[in-house]
């Protein structure tokens, strides 16, 4: 007694005397003598009222499953195989379907481990009574209830007797430190529950309901479903509500109203009792939801037609679950063989025999709903429906292994010993040889158990169909052996839905959209789509795409921006091509007209040299709107770099060398007749290119600096819509750059400006002051126009093409301008009237300045007498070097 606290030792000790009180040997049990004694514990009446422990007898779940044991041990006890020479009895017990009265019960099993000290115990003749000893328990078949199961195992494991059940399915039972001595052939509910998680699942559900009877199997059943789907994710469960043991209709009605409350749940997982399975429908049937609820019942309904009788059309498409199972043929035979005649062992066989053919056998019979006298010639199956019931296979599997085991125990420790021998003592020997038994049961199918003590899982599943091409009832729609195999196409929903009912929180988000879920539920979200340059990276979040990516019209990916650039039949390059085009046309027939011309006296009169850098210049700011406007790559953007500033630089370091020149002349004249340094072409020329050759430094300084590459802008157009963005292709030069480029040549321009407000005196028939100062005012115009859209435009979606057109135009302007001014009137002269292309007298370069002083106080007389051509002639030509 070393095992276990004395404390309840003494406690057992004293239940044990009271149930000897109270004269357990009477009819309330049945003793089969053997060699070894197996305890047996059957439901066989229900749970009494009105305080009596027992109420009726119970036919199928009670004598059904009692006489399947007795079946298997006379098979067992006949069979010259399997325990030869060894015979088993058995002590079997009614638990009444109660916990309490089934733990006092089965006191009788441990009694004959507790040793009793009778030296004080006298008779009333003064003689020492005479016990019978109690025989000895090895092994306990059942009990049936998960509820029964724990209270005996608590007590079987203290006196180490190892027990089978054939019914009891609690997940806790499956706790090996609790419940060591305890195994079962069937399944626990936590396979059954992992089945239901895979019925769900593959049903694409999500969102589910549980009802439980309360007590030990719904509870227990519940329990492990929500844990096994927590574990595997996926699932919801919207409700859990509890059917109570005292339930009354109003309990049921309140159930369908609370599961109606989440309406999406529409999959209602029940683990309950068949009357509680029978209120549930009926309360479905009241609340007028015929239909709406998809049930699916754990192997308490299973393929039962007692909860559903009178309510088919509540249950169709009810998805139930039932251990795998086959009729055994032999007990049939059996028990339709059995009277009152041969089966006078099992205690309770007449009151059976009343209630299975509603008769009384003596007037004493507590059997009052019926008169009529039984004959004792009635047969089972003859004279009264007969269907075996569904356990039976399991109470038969349950004493086979008991059977093996000790059969295999007698071989290992009796190898030369026919029969049973004292080794063979020891609940924990025998509990070893039940785990490792292997054997092919009564339904063909093996029998083993795992280190927990519990069978593998095996399940037929079943679903209840009505429908005018087929007989209602249920119907097999697949097996769940480990894995769920699911014939999803042979099964049928109420209300002829063709598709798979939907029982989800929330339905799938569209393509393009994230969940945002429901804190504490995770199958019920919100859509919320992936905007601006998001995509869908998976079904919790979106993400931004790369810089020169946007997402796909379906916001499924990323694809890349399409890129753009100037392209020359747009209209913002139309305008600038076209006046580039005309410039250069007329640039060149300026020039050719020059150098037709070369040795005449107006081609002479400008100034040869500078004229013709000029006209370089002129023509390089037309040729840049080609650069301009041409496909981005190394060689363009080079281009754009040199030639950018480089145009307006020539043509205003020639103005400014030319106003220069004649400001100088006319400063000195009014100090001395002697001539200026630096006026005649060859210094013009040094004076141009070393103004020339500063922006020329400052382009190579730029291509050290920062060397000319084409680039991909996808800042300049990344709009709010994604589908508007675009990449555009361009030179990596930016605003600065360009005023960089053309400040210097602004420097020269405003600086010609100056000299040519200062040379604006100078009568116009010495010189081309005046042209030039006009043509300088024109062109500071232009670039205060410019300056405001170009730096305006720089935030516009169509930067890059308005700062391009505004600074083409500019140039072009700034180009036409100058050669409009400078050259259209010569080249008018030289073309339609050569009679003026003629030269004049020289003169000494102090009569020039004395001509240009009178000249000064006389100009408006001068310019009424004096011929057009005295007017174009330029000043220097006409000095006398010698003079």
């Amino acid at each position: 007694m070393a095992c276990f606290p004395w404390r309840v030792f003494w406690i057992i000790q004293a239940l044990v005397d009271v149930t000897l009180s109270q004269e357990i040997y009477a009819p309330h049990s049945i003793r089969i003598e053997g060699d070894l004694t197996l305890g047996g514990l059957f439901p066989v009446h229900a749970r009494g009222v009105s305080g009596e422990p027992c109420g009726d007898i119970k036919k199928e779940n009670g004598i059904h499953r009692l006489e399947a044991m007795l079946y298997a041990l006379d098979q067992i006890n006949s069979d010259d195989e399997l325990l030869p020479n060894i015979t088993l009895g058995a002590r079997v017990l009614d638990t009444c379907s109660r916990d309490t009265y089934a733990l006092e019960q089965s006191l009788t099993f441990v009694q004959a481990l507790i040793q009793k000290d009778t030296s004080d115990v006298r008779c009333t003749n003064g003689e020492p009574p005479v016990f019978v000893k109690p025989e000895k328990v090895v092994g306990v078949i059942g009990a049936s209830a998960s509820s029964v199961s724990i209270m005996v195992a608590n007590i079987l494991r203290l006196f180490q007797i190892p027990q089978i059940s054939y019914a009891s399915t609690a997940p806790e039972l499956s706790d090996d430190r609790r419940y060591d001595f305890f195994s079962r052939v069937v399944p626990p509910d936590s396979f059954q529950a992992q089945a239901m998680v895979d019925i769900v699942k593959a049903m694409g559900w999500n969102y589910v309901s549980t009802v439980a009877s309360e007590g030990s199997y719904g509870e227990k059943g519940v329990e492990a479903f929500m844990q096994i789907s927590r574990e595997a994710g996926g699932i919801c469960i919207a409700q859990s509500l509890k059917i109570p043991h005292d339930h009354k209709q109003a309990d049921f009605d309140k159930i369908i109203k609370q599961l109606l409350e989440t309406r999406h749940a529409r999959a209602v997982i029940i683990f309950a009792h068949d009357e509680d399975i029978r209120g549930i429908l009926n309360a479905s049937k009241r609340a007028d939801q015929v239909g709406h609820f998809l049930w699916i019942g754990s192997d308490s309904w299973g393929a039962k037609y007692s909860p559903i009788q009178g309510l088919e059309d509540a249950a169709v498409g009810a998805v139930t679950i039932l251990p795998k199972r086959a009729t055994v043929v032999g007990f049939d035979a059996y028990f339709t063989s059995r009277t009152l005649e041969n089966n006078r062992r099992n205690v309770w066989f007449a009151e059976f025999w009343e209630e299975n053919f509603n008769c009384k056998l003596m007037s004493s019979s507590k059997k009052e709903d019926t008169s009529r006298k039984c004959t004792g010639q009635e047969r089972i199956g003859t004279d009264s429906k007969y269907e075996q019931e569904g356990k039976v296979q399991f109470v038969i599997d349950a004493v086979y292994a008991m059977a093996h085991a000790l059969h295999n125990m007698q071989k290992d420790l009796c190898p030369n010993q026919s029969g049973i021998c004292p080794e063979m003592t020891g609940g924990k020997k025998l509990l070893k040889y039940i785990r490792s038994v292997s054997f092919n049961g009564s339904a063909g199918t093996s029998v083993t158990f795992n280190r927990n003590g519990d069978a593998p899982g095996r399940y037929d599943l079943f679903q209840y169909q009505m429908n005018i091409n087929s007989t209602p009832g249920y119907k097999v729609i697949g097996q769940w052996t480990e894995n769920l195999q699911l014939n999803i196409e042979d099964m049928q929903w109420p209300n002829g839905e063709m598709e798979v009912p939907s029982s989800v929180c929330s339905l799938p988000c569209k393509t393009g959209q994230r969940k945002k879920v429901v804190k504490g539920m995770p199958c019920c979200w919100h859509c919320e789509p992936c905007d601006g340059y998001q995509y869908q990276y998976d079904e919790t979040s979106c993400k931004l795409c790369t810089y020169n990516m946007r997402p796909n019209p379906n916001r499924t990916a990323c694809q890349p921006i399409p890129v753009v650039k100037l392209e020359w039949h747009s209209p913002w390059a139309v305008i600038p091509v076209f006046l580039a085009m005309l410039g250069i046309i007329a640039t060149i027939f300026v020039m050719a007209t020059f150098i037709r011309y070369n040795d005449t006296p107006i081609v002479r009169a400008s100034g040869r040299e500078l004229s013709y850098v000029l006209l370089t210049g002129i023509f390089l700011c037309y040729i840049i709107t080609f650069v301009m406007f041409a496909a981005p790559d190394g060689a363009v953007c080079s281009l754009r770099q040199i030639f950018l500033g480089l145009g307006m630089c020539i043509s205003y370091a020639a103005l400014l060398t030319k106003t220069n020149r004649i400001y100088r002349i006319f400063e000195e004249g009014k100090m001395s007749v002697t001539p200026p340094k630096l006026i005649s072409p060859t210094s013009q020329l040094a004076i141009t290119s070393s103004l020339i050759s500063v922006q020329l430094l400052g382009v190579l300084i730029w291509f050290g600096v920062d060397p000319p590459n084409a680039i991909v802008d996808y800042d300049e157009l990344k709009t709010i819509n994604p589908d508007k963005a675009r990449g555009i292709l361009k030179c990596d030069i930016s605003d600065l750059q360009i005023i960089c480029s053309l400040g210097y040549s602004i420097l020269l321009m405003v600086t010609c400006t100056v000299y040519a407000i200062k040379t604006r005196g100078v009568p116009e028939n010495f010189n081309e002051a005046k042209p030039i100062g006009f043509t300088m005012y024109t062109t500071c115009i232009v670039w205060l126009a410019f300056i405001p859209i170009f730096f305006g435009t720089a935030q516009s979606a169509d930067k890059l093409y308005v700062q391009t057109t505004t600074l083409t135009i500019s140039m072009n302007l700034s180009a036409s301008v100058a050669l409009g001014m400078l050259y259209m009137p010569k080249v008018y002269v030289i073309i339609f009237h050569p009679e003026l292309n003629v030269l004049k007298r020289k003169r000494s370069f102090k009569a020039v300045v004395t001509a240009a002083t009178m000249s000064t106080r006389l100009s408006h007389k001068a310019a009424a007498d004096r011929p057009n051509g005295e007017a174009k002639t330029e000043l220097c030509e006409n000095v006398d070097p010698n003079s």
